[in-house]
């Protein structure tokens, strides 16, 4: 039986009926039309679907769209500003750390979930966060830099 969710999406109220089982992924994709958010595994192993739930990173083909309902919800869409690309989306240009791109979205996220824990993370630090996110391209040690180019940037932002 389909239900009606509502919740905030990149800083706009959204509304959606959909079953409550329906893992957010799809409704992000199919029904919202966002496909920044990639399928990739499907098992909750690559990152590649990575979302932020209230600034949580969360993996969004595991993670029903009920339990979205009345929360922050932000796609790789939603983490640029009045169409200034966030830090991070810009240092993983810089260090070419994007390479096939189909990866970028879900780690770009799990960073951004990780330098609001951690503003000024080490390499060990960083490292230990991004575990979870696989990259076919093998491109880690380039987005290790991108991440620790952000924090500084993010780091003069903040001052």
């Amino acid at each position: 039986m389909e239900k009606t969710f509502n919740f905030n999406l990149n800083g706009k109220t959204v509304r959606v009926t959909t079953s409550p089982e329906r893992m957010l992924l799809w409704v992000l994709r199919s029904d919202l039309e966002l496909t920044g958010t990639k399928y990739s595994c499907g098992e909750g192993f690559c990152g590649a679907c990575t979302v932020l739930i209230n600034d949580e990173a969360v993996l969004s083909c595991q993670y029903p769209v009920q339990e979205v309902n009345g929360k922050e919800v932000t796609t790789i869409e939603g983490l640029q500003d009045n169409g200034k690309l966030h830090p991070l989306q810009t240092a993983f240009m810089l260090h070419n750390a994007l390479q096939c791109g189909f990866c970028t979205p879900g780690m770009i996220l799990g960073a951004h979930n990780l330098l609001l824990k951690n503003p000024q993370p080490t390499s060990k630090e960083i490292v230990e966060a991004m575990e979870g996110y696989l990259c076919r391209c093998g491109s880690y040690n380039r987005i290790i830099e991108a991440i620790q180019t952000a924090a500084q940037t993010m780091k003069g932002q903040r001052s």
